[in-house]
């Protein structure tokens, strides 16, 4: 599948941007970029694909999507139809604005925690949308510095916030767990280096971290709140999905590159977790890919992830209100 390149309006004197659009339409591919990006719809209802994650959103949607992750919204056809208005505000900011000495300290802790967890997307709820949305709206004004201000409110509401989950599962965007507990951790990066092997079994894991079974299954499903199994089958799911789309490979070559060893198995594990066949999810994304990128409204935006001069071409007019920060 071909995942299309945002060129993104941030620039390197840019805190952060904010792009406020009202009825503008969805009319862009599955795309990514090296950016943050903090998302924000009020008034509409659709889909949204973020990772191996597709999920209906209705009225609002807030979500938080780390570098380089697949994403894009949708909005339904029959509601865009009707020229219902709505509003998207999208905060847009880089990958290396918490290196800083300043931001390393403890007070800063939760929101790079938060910024950890955006690799796999993090989608909030309830009154964190409402009161994330009153500050997002407030962003698109631009009052200098009070907006720096607002944004590390912002950001600490997030990251303060009960009301979230991850979109894109742990096998599609590996990454090392996130614990005080050092077995955990261990275990973690053994499950992600060994999950395509089939043979890797429970047993394996606590001994390499000189525990029983038993007392081992309890403690794994302590910290991760599965099972060892099902995380491991999550795992596997998530390494499916992301060669479904990244790669030409069969799904027989996909099956047996992911840790399983039974083709039929494998049908009905992934059937069961993403609701369809690993055939079907495929084509799936592949009918959003019909994307006339040369006549974009903002030119050269999206760029087909294999377009070698995409970092030298940036938009010469942004369809949406933009303010820079």
């Amino acid at each position: 599948m071909n995942i299309y390149r945002e060129i993104t309006p941030l620039k390197e004197p840019d805190v952060f941007v904010v792009l406020d659009s009202v009825s503008n339409g969805f009319d862009y591919p599955i795309h990514n970029h090296p950016e943050y990006e903090l998302n924000l719809i009020a008034g509409m209802s659709g889909s949204r694909i973020v990772g191996d994650s597709t999920e209906r959103y209705n009225d609002f949607d807030l979500a938080l999507i780390g570098p380089y992750l697949y994403h894009k919204w949708d909005g339904d056809a029959a509601l865009l139809s009707e020229e219902r208005p709505y509003r998207v505000i999208t905060i847009q900011f880089g990958m290396d604005l918490f290196n800083a000495h300043l931001l390393q300290k403890e007070r800063f802790f939760k929101i790079r925690k938060l910024l950890d967890d955006s690799r796999r997307g993090v989608k909030f709820q309830g009154k964190t949308i409402m009161d994330a949305m009153q500050k997002m709206i407030a962003l698109t004004e631009d009052k200098g510095f009070l907006n720096v201000l607002e944004f590390l409110s912002l950001l600490d509401l997030l990251s303060r916030s009960d009301e979230r989950d991850f979109l894109a599962s742990e096998g599609f965007t590996p990454q090392a767990f996130k614990s005080g507990n050092d077995r955990i951790q261990i275990a973690y990066a053994c499950i992600l280096r060994n999950f395509s092997n089939p043979e890797l079994k429970m047993g394996d894991i606590s001994k390499l971290v000189n525990m029983s079974e038993s007392a081992f299954s309890h403690f794994f499903q302590k910290y991760t709140n599965k099972s060892f199994t099902q995380f491991l089958v999550d795992v596997r799911i998530g390494h499916v999905c992301k060669l479904l789309l990244d790669t030409d490979h069969t799904i027989k070559q996909i099956c047996f590159q992911s840790g399983f060893n039974n083709l039929a198995n494998f049908n009905r594990l992934f059937k069961k977790n993403k609701g369809c066949t690993p055939l079907d999810y495929r084509r799936r994304f592949q009918t959003n890919q019909v994307f006339d990128w040369v006549h974009q409204t903002t030119p050269w935006q999206f760029l087909p992830s294999r377009t070698a001069t995409m970092d030298k071409l940036m938009p010469d007019k942004y369809s949406t209100r933009l303010v820079h920060v």
